[in-house]
Order: C-alpha cells, then structure tokens, then sequence
C-alpha cells in the first residue's frame, strides 16, 4: 500500500508541473537534489527556484514540452521512509526527439503525507 502511495505521489507531482505551489508542495522545504545542469548538490527551495529560473531564461527560445511524465516507476517503503525510481520523459510537439532522464527521489512521511527530501536526476543521452 505504502508503495502505491509513493508513486501516485510522483504522478501527481508531475501533474501539477506548471504551477509552483501545487509542484512545491510535494517537496521537503530542505530537500536535496542533483540536476545533470546543475554544477553540483543544491539544497532547499531557494537553490531550486534559482535554477528554476535560469532554466527559464534558457528555454525562453524554444518550445515547451508537449508533456512532462514518469514512467517505469519502481517503489519502495520503509515504514516513513521511500524510495522511488523511474524514467521521466519530456514529449515534444516538433520533430526534437523525447528527452529523458533516470530519477531517484527519496521520500520521507510526516503527518501522513509523503514529501521528497532527496531528488536525483540525471539526462540519459
């Protein structure tokens, strides 16, 4: 049951992709996290809006994803604690082919609600 929980909470994360409060809400305020764009471990909120934004600024340019979403999702739960890993792919309405990226999100529950206090991503190319 645990492991259901987990992976509706990384589906519905990525369904709320757009809307910062909906997405940040899913995140442990001091969460941890490695980006294959970023230089090295950034930590909390603040870290994450920066490169937020300047991924923004990269992107200004160019076309939005079609969709953002996990797929091949592999869970698991001990006691408060989660393990999620999947493959997260961007879909494009142009002829760019799909990127994709192996997620591993570490998950902690606290007051019955599963939050990620860790998110490693890395580009597969």
């Amino acid at each position: 049951m645990n492991a259901d929980q987990l992976t509706i909470t990384i589906t519905d994360l990525y369904q709320s992709l757009g809307d910062r409060q909906a997405f940040d809400a899913h995140l442990h305020p001091d969460l941890t996290f490695w980006e294959s764009d970023a230089d090295g471990l950034l930590s909390g909120l603040s870290a994450l809006d920066d490169l937020r934004d300047r991924r923004a600024a990269r992107a200004a340019a160019g076309t939005p994803p079609l969709s953002v979403a996990p797929e091949l999702l592999h869970a698991d739960a001990w006691g408060d604690t989660g393990l999620v890993r999947y493959v997260l792919r961007a879909r494009f309405a142009d002829a760019r082919p799909d990127e994709c990226f192996r997620v591993t999100d570490v998950l902690r529950r606290e007051a019955g609600r599963w939050r990620i206090v860790h998110h490693h991503a890395e580009a597969v190319r």
